[in-house]
């Protein structure tokens, strides 16, 4: 008899994200286990309006997703959830759920399920705390102990983050602890990588490239990063990839300073070439909603030093450890930022031993070769 996993994620493929992107390397992990059958449950990604219950396929892999009709605080809401959680449970009839959280809606519905079916084992896939909704933060306290006393096994990606989190420090009994991976796929160079990287370079030749990756929140820290240039002389150059709702906040910041350069969202054939170019990889970011740092990993595995906040209770010092595979600077500390990046660029022997430890360290601990094999030991083992 086969293993049956259901696994449930806020949203799922083809939507683009960090939880769902794990969610979905979870279950090609699986594939390769004989005799494990699969199905995903997610809300539908479309925004309210064009939001509809739907069932199709991804990887081979039968997906549901059920509609939804609002979201608050980045949470869906869906009329049919329960009701269709339910028949997945009495259709499927898992022996394993994984579930990816913070999910607190999703959540709800599948602990209600679970008083059913007792036999079933559950894997809490804890991405991250519940931090900036001060509210939704303690109206939820009483899931959070219901759902981390009934989970078998819960994982995290990070020792770091199982001792900085409130919840999951309690429970280090139930800890495993499975790194984010890097798609190695994503980030493969070739001849227009390599073309384009190198036009990079000749139109900014003698400058320090520093790269810096993601969506403009506040917790990536992107204006901390903006007021360490005022402290850098005319060799450096701060690119900024990505956009977000502080888009506009951060290029009034930056107004007058011509070595920060916003460069939109970028195709990935321009991202692994602005990696590619890159000198120095900057991560400015500044809170636990930053629970490992997967564009982090990416900037590190072209074998780029790292320039990193201290983050207590978040992987991103994991990722790059201090004196290792890059410098850490104390937390919102714009000046000491800079001095890293002054540090790295005036000593390129330093540099180079930094970028080699950060490809060797990516390249060793979180690949897709790596989790897969972490995550096939997890599941076998209940």
């Amino acid at each position: 008899m086969g293993l049956k996993v259901l696994h449930i994620s806020k949203y799922y493929y083809p939507f683009s994200g960090g939880t769902e992107q794990i969610a979905r390397d979870v279950v090609l992990s699986l594939k390769e286990l004989p005799g494990c059958e699969q199905l995903v449950f997610a809300f539908d990604h479309e925004q309210p309006k064009e939001s509809v219950d739907s069932r199709d396929s991804v990887d081979g892999v039968g997906v549901i997703r059920c509609r939804c009709f609002a979201k608050i605080s980045s949470q869906s809401l869906s009329l049919t959830y329960g009701k269709r959680l339910k028949a997945a449970f009495e259709e499927f009839r898992p022996d394993v759920v994984v579930l990816h959280y913070p999910n607190p809606f999703g959540t709800h519905y599948l602990l209600k399920m679970l008083k059913k079916y007792p036999e079933v084992k559950l894997i809490n896939y804890w991405h991250l705390d519940i931090v900036k909704q001060k509210v939704l933060r303690t109206f939820f306290k009483g899931q959070n102990k219901r759902l981390i006393a009934r989970s078998d096994k819960i994982v995290a990606t990070s020792p770091n983050y199982v001792e900085g989190s409130e919840w999951l420090s309690s429970a280090r009994d139930k800890c495993v602890v499975v790194p984010n991976c890097i798609d190695e796929n994503r980030l493969v160079v070739d001849s227009e990588v390599e073309d384009l990287a190198r036009k990079i370079r000749e139109e900014n030749e003698g400058k320090i490239l520093c790269l810096a990756v993601g969506r403009h929140v506040e917790y990536k820290g992107f204006k901390y990063l903006i007021e360490a240039s005022r402290h850098l002389d005319d060799r450096f150059i701060i690119g900024i990839t990505g956009k977000g709702p502080l888009t506009d906040e951060l290029k009034a910041q930056a107004a007058g300073d011509k070595k920060v350069q916003f460069l939109g969202l970028v195709s990935d054939a321009e991202l692994r070439a602005r990696l590619l170019s890159c000198d120095i990889f900057c991560f400015p970011s500044i809170t636990k909603n930053e629970a490992f740092g997967l564009a982090l990993a990416e900037g590190m595995y072209f074998g780029h030093p790292a320039v990193t906040f201290t983050i207590e209770g978040s992987g991103v010092n994991y990722v790059s450890p201090d004196k290792v595979t890059g410098i850490e600077c104390p937390n919102s500390d714009s000046k000491a930022y800079a001095e890293a990046l002054i540090k790295l660029a005036d000593d390129r022997e330093l540099s180079s031993k930094y970028g080699k430890a950060a490809r060797e360290r990516v390249a060793e601990n979180f690949t897709f070769a790596s989790f897969k094999e972490n995550i096939k030991k997890l599941v076998e083992a209940l």
